[in-house]
């Protein structure tokens, strides 16, 4: 069973697009848009196991030009 998880984003202000373009090349995002509210960018992260989801986000995403901070919610199933 895949590792599912969604990424909350805070960006420094004007960079929303710049990090959604950036996760949109990492093959493990498959949905990822900019917001408006409390967060301003989230992404869907399908991984084949959840070792996977912290050398993503430590060394990938919030590495990115323009995050400021992350949250990360895990997916307690898939809905089936």
């Amino acid at each position: 069973m895949a590792a599912i998880a969604l990424v909350l984003l805070t960006t420094e202000p004007g960079r929303e697009q710049d990090v959604v373009s950036e996760l949109n090349k990492m093959p493990e995002i498959k949905e990822a848009m900019v917001l408006f509210g409390e967060f301003d960018v989230y992404c869907k992260v399908v991984l084949d196991d959840f070792s996977q989801l912290s050398n993503l986000i430590l060394n990938h995403i919030r590495t990115l030009v323009g995050v400021v901070d992350t949250t990360t919610l895990t997916a307690a199933s898939n809905g089936q």
